[in-house]
């Protein structure tokens, strides 16, 4: 877990610059589509260092979020098959890079469509499990793109305004929570992964 603080204490020298909320934007786009780490990594330190703006930086990732969304759901529609029906080499590279994303756990989400279709979207969307995972599938299994969209956007604002209402509201006292017990959040979000895509193979 040493890298993941290192990266924490990287991000947090964006808080005062003029180019953190751009930054979050990305991040948020991209983790949407084919970035392993979650935007909430730099929502927090910008949020505490920015609190004033708390909920704006929470729209800006929200949106970054909503458009990596479309991006993955287009890449699992355009990109994810190969000619002759199979996977292709960028899916052949999401189930290499991706932590616990295999081919067994792509079919048992499409199974997972078939029974609760966009409430998968949703799920995955407001907790730890993998966006990227759901929205790539979603284009892969051609899910009804302006329910995705709806699904989506409700979803991630909900969880960004959730964790930048909390910043607003607590400010420091959840910022040295945070610094205090980071080591044993991070091992806690990564078992919240590993737990999530058990959920989705043999429990949802």
């Amino acid at each position: 877990m040493h890298w993941i603080r290192n990266l924490y204490d990287w991000v947090l020298q964006w808080s005062n610059s003029k180019y953190g909320p751009a930054i979050l934007g990305f991040m948020a786009f991209a983790e949407a589509s084919f970035f392993p780490i979650p935007p909430d990594v730099l929502l927090i330190p910008l949020a505490l260092g920015l609190r004033a703006k708390a909920f704006r930086l929470a729209f800006i990732c929200s949106v970054g979020s909503i458009l990596g969304a479309i991006f993955g759901y287009w890449i699992g529609s355009f990109l994810w098959w190969s000619d002759i029906g199979e996977f292709s080499m960028l899916a052949h590279f999401f189930f290499d890079v991706i932590p616990g994303f295999t081919p067994e756990i792509f079919i048992s989400i499409k199974e997972k469509y078939e029974i609760w279709n966009l409430w998968i979207v949703f799920t995955a969307g407001f907790t730890p499990i993998p966006f990227k995972v759901i929205t790539v599938t979603a284009g892969a299994f051609d899910i009804n793109f302006t329910l995705f969209i709806i699904a989506s956007a409700l979803s991630r604002s909900a969880r960004f305004f959730l964790i930048s209402g909390l910043i607003w509201k607590f400010g420091e006292p959840i910022h040295n929570f945070i610094d205090k017990y980071f080591n044993l959040l991070a091992i806690l979000f990564t078992i919240l992964i590993i737990l999530s895509f058990i959920i989705i193979k043999y429990i949802v």
